[in-house]
């Protein structure tokens, strides 16, 4: 006899199940609904007991939910490869979650690499099939409101802080907060500034709104790390603007759309060092002045890039070619994307870094090829003048014979 409390948590699953956007795939299923439909379909390989497969369900269960208008266009799908191992063994699963895309005509699938948001996954699917996902969601703002009292915890600490002074009813605020949103998602990775906003007409606000003599909106200031005392700004209000004013204030290398520019991560000091190989210095004396420069830096970000100039350093030591072959493969690795932001961050540094070995080295060969071209010149110019000097010689030789 089944027991009541079995009744109720295999009625509980089967409800659960029925309510999930989620296709199942099993074995005796797989083909039809994946190879043999003619639909494309995202399938995720989990395991229940990982993790990563635990904190990507919800997203997963949400994109399946915006693409259930088009099902009959494209499908999004699930195989528990712990249960159904002979499905992780058929299509090489070696780690969890792994995500395949099958174009619904071939049984090879395209392994997707990129970010686990739902954002992420969405373009994915849409630039894939060309559907769009239907169900619209409010991404989490990038931008953190302040009000009396959470600005007093976060103005004058380890961040510099740019504060919009707002109102509801401001239609110029209204104009600057898609700008403002776009700055503060291309700072969102960065530890070191944060881009805020004060409703100054919400009862919380008021009292600051009065303490920083906020007459007109919208007002923006800039708080720099450590400091109380905000500094006007007066720049355009667009992420263009916004993100040059940031930059400079705060020593940041952000680019529209939340990139890094060809400077990221370079230091000044280390470049000069690098120099030193075109004069002569041999790599392990660079190598020694650039860990001595290295345990000087305090600050993590700049520690970080010191460290990665010793490891190329040491690396060139062992192979000359290092530089250009490493900088090929991060260059291909972006060119690819599908990373995640602060993985995109990683390599635009190293490759930042990579580049100034490379400068180095094509200029060191356009200094020596100089040489050799004034010195084949100086030989070319000695020559003429020593066949002049001969022809010279010869006339006057038989100018002289004619003479007698």
């Amino acid at each position: 006899m089944v027991s009541l409390r079995t009744f109720v948590v295999t009625a509980l699953v089967a409800v659960a199940s029925a309510k999930s956007a989620v296709i199942d795939l099993v074995p005796s299923n797989f083909d039809d609904v994946v190879l043999k439909s003619g639909k494309p379909t995202l399938v995720k390989f989990f395991a229940p007991w990982c993790g990563h497969c635990k904190n990507l369900a919800p997203v997963y269960e949400e994109l399946a939910t915006g693409y259930e208008h088009a099902n009959d266009k494209v499908q999004i799908a699930k195989v528990d490869a712990d249960a159904e191992r002979s499905l992780g063994k058929r299509f090489g699963i070696q780690g969890f979650p792994t995500l395949k895309w099958f174009d619904g005509v071939s049984d090879t699938p395209h392994e997707y690499s990129g970010a686990r948001s739902l954002d992420d996954l969405a373009s994915f699917v849409e630039q894939k099939s060309m559907v769009k996902i239907r169900k619209k969601w409010s991404a989490p703002s990038a931008v953190q409101m302040l009000n009396d009292v959470s600005f007093v915890e976060q103005v004058g600490g380890e961040q510099g802080v740019l504060v919009a002074f707002t109102a509801p009813w401001c239609t110029h605020c209204k104009s600057l907060a898609p700008e403002w949103e776009k700055a503060a998602d291309d700072y969102k990775h960065d530890k070191s500034v944060l881009i805020a906003k004060v409703d100054c007409e919400a009862p919380n606000s008021k009292v600051l709104a009065k303490k920083q003599g906020i007459n007109s909106y919208p007002t923006i200031k800039w708080f720099p790390a450590g400091s109380t005392v905000g500094e006007p700004y007066e720049g355009p209000r667009t992420e263009t603007g916004i993100l040059a004013f940031v930059n400079e204030k705060a020593g940041l290398h952000r680019t529209v759309g939340g990139g890094l520019d060809h400077v990221a991560g370079t230091l000044a000091s280390l470049d000069s060092l690098v120099v030193k190989l075109t004069g002569g210095s041999t790599f392990s004396d660079v190598l020694a002045q650039a860990k001595a420069e290295s345990s000087k830096l305090s600050a993590d970000v700049q520690k970080k890039s010191a460290e990665y100039y010793v490891r190329v350093l040491t690396k060139l030591g062992e192979n000359h070619e290092y530089a250009k072959k490493e900088l090929a493969r991060l260059q291909g690795m972006l060119a690819k994307g599908e990373l995640a932001s602060e993985k995109r961050d990683e390599l635009t540094i190293k490759a930042n870094i990579l580049k100034k070995f490379e400068e180095v080295k094509i200029a060191a060969g356009e200094t020596v090829k100089n040489i050799i071209d004034k010195a084949t010149e100086a030989k070319d110019a000695t020559a003429e003048k020593a066949q002049a000097a001969k022809e010279a010689a010869e006339k006057k030789a038989a100018e002289i014979k004619e003479e007698l």
